[in-house]
């Protein structure tokens, strides 16, 4: 399990640019790293949006902020289009940053239990070391769980 104080798992993955971002990207910045299930669900808008609403918020802080999930790089492309999204959205199609993040595993919708993603993010310091772990999302008012 990981917890605050504990290093953020190195990462590797394609963006829908088509770019590889990793952790080692963002030493000397703090990273707000989140994990969300499906493009253009309401949920996963919802908590976009409200990132996108603050992002000048986040960089005047000294954040970068990345999301993750499952979807392929053409779905973050038209994601990040329809929703002027100005940060980069990390493709997944193989789970391994999802598993790493701890942000894939058993969710029970309409009681039916399934593996999928678990909405979560990480906070990671200058240092790689994980300052916060959100794990209840409000979608809606997500900046102002990770800026509390």
């Amino acid at each position: 399990m990981l917890k605050t104080g504990d290093m953020a798992p190195a990462f590797k993955g394609i963006d829908q640019n088509g770019n590889q971002i990793s952790l080692d990207d963002f030493k000397g910045k703090k990273l707000v790293l989140y994990f969300y299930p499906k493009d253009n669900t309401s949920g996963c808008t919802a908590e976009a949006c409200d990132l996108r609403d603050n992002y000048h918020r986040f960089l005047s802080m000294g954040y970068a902020v990345v999301g993750v999930s499952k979807d392929s790089i053409q779905s973050h492309q038209k994601f990040i289009s329809k929703y002027e999204l100005p940060f980069p959205l990390i493709s997944d199609p193989e789970t391994v940053i999802l598993k790493a993040y701890e942000a894939w595993g058993e969710k029970k919708m309409y009681g039916k239990t399934s593996m999928g993603t678990l909405r979560k993010t990480y906070v990671i310091d200058e240092n790689g070391m994980i300052t916060d772990i959100i794990s209840k999302v409000n979608t809606k008012a997500h900046t102002s769980q990770i800026l509390k």
